[in-house]
This record gives structure tokens, sequence and C-alpha cells, in this order.
């Protein structure tokens, strides 16, 4: 009854899985990684850690399918991730979300339809968040701890009030596989080659098929890297602040000796 219910909701969400061209995920804000001047950092693209921690993430789901079966990959692999779900598909899918938290996966807030929060009213970010909480909180008996916004996009002063509210954590960011765009399995396990690096937020989206295709091999290259699978929270805890660089000292040539006149012979 609750499906046949929420069908005409859930069209937004389709069609964004089934386009070849939904709206772009934005570059991460350049103040993402800056402490707020008023209170402590709330804001993460990446990690500095001292090991070879990493989070790999999955936005937009939960999907009928394609999560069951990452689901299955990672529990093979031994392995944890976060997924940023969008509630009305949790509403949809709630044993999945629930199977999610029960294979000790990090579970989120990805908003309740994915718009574009930065134009929309107080009232509205508010209903996003708040429908989006409470859902995955009755799915699955835990209250998420992170917020990734749709394309990245949220002020600074959304972000304050998300973690005042919620005590949100925003997570965006570093590596973009693009895999919304390209659709392309090998171009996704390339690009995470490529460009992780310890204390890097993986961006992935797992309503899409190509993406699940490539994880296996992806996981598999970076656990031969050395690299180890956590949380968003988990990484967020490691997290330590980067002590600024040592000024360097010009260095100075020595000068000539001097050197005395002689007298004439």
């Amino acid at each position: 009854m609750l499906r046949r219910t929420l069908a005409a909701v859930f069209i937004p969400l389709a069609a964004l899985a089934q386009s070849p061209t939904p709206a772009p995920q934005m570059a991460k804000p350049a103040d993402a990684d800056k402490t707020p001047a008023s209170g402590p950092k709330i804001s993460y693209s990446q990690c500095h850690v001292d090991g070879m921690q990493i989070a790999f993430t999955f936005d937009d789901g939960p999907h009928a399918t394609n999560t069951p079966r990452l689901l299955d990959m990672l529990k093979e692999r031994g392995i944890k991730a976060t997924f940023y779900c969008v509630g009305q598909c949790v509403a949809e899918y709630p044993e999945i979300a629930k199977r999610i938290v029960d294979e000790g996966h990090e579970i989120a807030s990805h908003s309740w339809s994915h718009p574009n929060l930065i134009p929309m009213s107080e009232a509205n970010v508010r209903d996003q968040l708040e429908r989006t909480h409470q859902v995955i909180k009755q799915a699955t008996g835990v209250e998420p701890k992170t917020f990734r916004p749709p394309y990245g996009n949220f002020t600074q002063r959304q972000r304050n009030w998300a973690n005042a509210m919620y005590g949100y954590k925003i997570a965006l960011w570093d590596v973009d596989t693009l895999d919304w765009k390209h659709r392309n399995s090998a171009r996704v396990e390339a690009v995470t080659l490529a460009e992780t690096r310890a204390g890097s937020i993986i961006l992935t989206h797992d309503i899409h098929k190509s993406t699940i295709d490539a994880m296996p091999a992806t996981f598999d290259a970076l656990l031969a890297k050395g690299f180890k699978f956590v949380t968003v929270s988990e990484l967020i805890a490691l997290d330590k602040p980067m002590l600024p660089k040592p000024k360097s000292t010009p260095e100075v040539a020595p000068k000539a000796a001097a050197t005395k006149p002689t007298a004439a012979n």
C-alpha cells in the first residue's frame, strides 16, 4: 500500500537514474575544509589521517536491485561504506535501508527528493532534512550523523543550521568519479584508482548498474594498494588538523673572508 501511495513521488528519482544528463555534481565549495571562525570544523571533502583509511560513498539509493548486489560485494570483502540515501527511496525500500545498517555500514541523509537546496526557503530545507532524518530512523533504528547536500550545494549558513539542528557533519568529496555522466565501468575504476589518496572521500552512485559493475575490480585493487575502508563518520573521527608549514628561512650566502692588504716587498 505504501509503495502504491508513494509511486507518483518516485518519478523524479527514477528520471534521475535513467536520464543520461542529470543535473551535474558541482565541484566542492572552496571553503569546504575550512573551520568557520565561529566554531569547529563541520564540512569535509577529505580527511587528514595517519593511516591508509578512505571512505567509499554511494548516493541516491537505496535501489531495488543495485544496492543489494553492492551489499553482497561489500560483505564478501569485509569492507564498510557509507550510503547517502534519498528519503523517498528509503520510504520505498525500508528493508534495504535496514540491511545497510545491519551489515555495519553507515546510512546518512541526502535530502528527501534531491533538490538544489541553496535557493529553497528555510522551511522547505527543514522539510527536506526532517523527513529524511525521520524515515531513516524509522526504517533502521539509527539516526544519521552526516549529511551530503545534493550537488554539493549548501551555503555556509545552511551548513551551520544543519549542524546545530541535527549535529550533522557535511560530507562532500575529493574523488568524483562522474559515474552518473559517463556510465562507464572501466572509467569509474580508472578514475577511482588514479585519484584516491589516504583520507579520500570517494563519490559514486548505487542507482547506476555500470557503477556497481565496476566495484569488484575497484575494491580489490584498492585493497591490494593497502587502503582501509571506513565509514565517513569513522574517517572524520580520525581527521587531524593540518599543521602550518614551517616558514623557510632563506639561505644567506656566506660572506667572502676579508683579506688584509699586504705591504709590497
